[in-house]
């Protein structure tokens, strides 16, 4: 994803269209795949910035946004999060 490309939009359930920011995406070597994570900077009902994943084609734009599916995918991606929050964590200390 080039760096120009950081947020797209995306229609939500309501019908709305909504800015999304890019956190970060990467290529599983588990399952031959890549992923966008982002968010669009709502709030869940515990405060926190709710993230979303979708699988996505880096020779297409996020147009062609995929659902995540499994539990293996789930796991790989919530693994990567963690990881990437607790470097970001470290370097702010």
């Amino acid at each position: 994803m080039k760096q120009e490309d950081m947020k797209f939009n995306i229609i939500n359930d309501e019908g709305k269209e909504v800015e999304c920011e890019v956190l970060f995406t990467f290529e599983s070597k588990e399952t031959g795949k890549n992923y966008i994570v982002y968010t669009d900077n709502s709030l869940d009902e515990d405060g926190n910035t709710k993230v979303f994943a979708s699988i996505y084609d880096p020779d297409f734009d996020v147009s062609k946004l995929l659902p995540v599916e499994t539990e293996e995918e789930w796991a790989i991606i919530e693994d990567l999060f963690e990881e990437l929050q607790k470097e970001a964590s470290s370097e702010d200390e």
